[in-house]
């Protein structure tokens, strides 16, 4: 009797994975279409993401194109010594957290406020006319948006023209020739162009709030102000969180398009950041062990910004990217 009973007990179990695999195998045919096309990104993210990781371990090797990866002798940590004892390390540490700072502190916010503001536009057409200006320059290039800021920038320029018939002074500037205005241009101008498209997530995530809150605040005596601050600001919390992590991870990355394109030799000392550094050294110079060996050690450090921020983030508000 006993032997009897055991049996469905003991194929219970297996009966019950075969009905789950079973669906399981239904469920992805029904969504073959949407798997292959995940499954195309993922290959993608392979391919160009992780498969080139492999190159990391020239850091810690004398690279040079003639031999292979494999037949370069080892160097051990030679290279990352060698950027800690740079003479350049300094001003080029200097120059990238002070633009990445600067950045984080006034380009952050400007979206958010813009997105608010954007939503309590009660005319369409205003809204969608000044949804387009505010997108425009997103989709140009730097290349482009570079030349026409030199043009602008220059002694000749409607800069200087405006500035000079304002009387705030009296002879044309070089800014793009000045180091001490190349961070404002820098911050001026990213801003000019992602300030629209950045503010497109906080209208996704303000057109999600439920309009039954802003009715209640309305019965309460809220004015469209205090609903802001109230009411949307804080429904869009969980966004501007993980908006704001990812913007700390990236610290260090400078925009490196926009700063090649407004950099030159008489403003280098205000431009030359860790990225244009990596680019000099390892492209131009064909040190591509200590440029890898650079670039490794921001890696390390952007990843101990985002477990920070994240750790934190969760610690103050519950929110966090994992």
């Amino acid at each position: 009797m006993n032997t009897e009973t055991d049996i469905p007990i003991r194929n219970a179990p297996s009966a019950a994975a075969g009905r789950s695999v079973s669906k399981l195998l239904r469920k992805l045919y029904g969504q073959r279409y949407l798997q292959v096309m995940a499954l195309l990104g993922v290959a993608w993210m392979i391919v160009f993401n992780y498969v080139p990781m492999y190159g990391i371990i020239i850091a810690f090797k004398d690279f040079n194109i003639i031999k292979s990866i494999g037949e370069a002798p080892w160097a051990g940590l030679e290279h990352f010594k060698a950027f800690m004892e740079d003479d350049n390390l300094g001003y080029v540490i200097k120059n990238t957290l002070g633009m990445s700072v600067l950045k984080l502190l006034i380009g952050f916010p400007l979206p958010i406020a813009f997105a608010l503001f954007l939503n309590e536009l009660r005319s369409i057409r205003f809204k969608k006319l000044v949804q387009t200006i505010s997108y425009l320059p997103h989709f140009l290039s730097w290349v482009i948006l570079g030349g026409i800021l030199a043009t602008w920038l220059a002694d000749v320029g409607i800069i200087n023209k405006i500035l000079m018939a304002l009387n705030i002074i009296q002879e044309p500037i070089s800014y793009l020739a000045e180091p001490q205005y190349f961070w404002s241009i820098i911050i001026t101008s990213d801003i000019w162009k992602e300030l629209g498209w950045s503010a497109i997530i906080y209208l996704a995530a303000i057109s999600g709030v439920s309009p039954e809150m802003y009715e209640a605040a309305t019965l309460d005596g809220a004015g469209r102000f205090q609903k802001m601050f109230y009411v949307t600001l804080p429904s869009i919390k969980g966004t501007i969180t993980i908006l704001f992590i990812l913007a700390v991870s990236g610290i260090l990355n400078s925009n490196f398009d926009q700063i090649l394109v407004l950099k030159n030799q008489l403003n280098e000392s205000a431009s030359n950041v860790i990225d244009v550094y990596v680019y000099q050294t390892g492209i131009v110079q064909s040190r591509y062990s200590y440029a890898t060996a650079v670039g490794l050690i921001k890696s390390i450090i952007s990843l101990i910004l985002l477990l920070s921020a994240n750790f934190i983030t969760k610690r103050l508000n519950n929110t966090s990217l994992f």
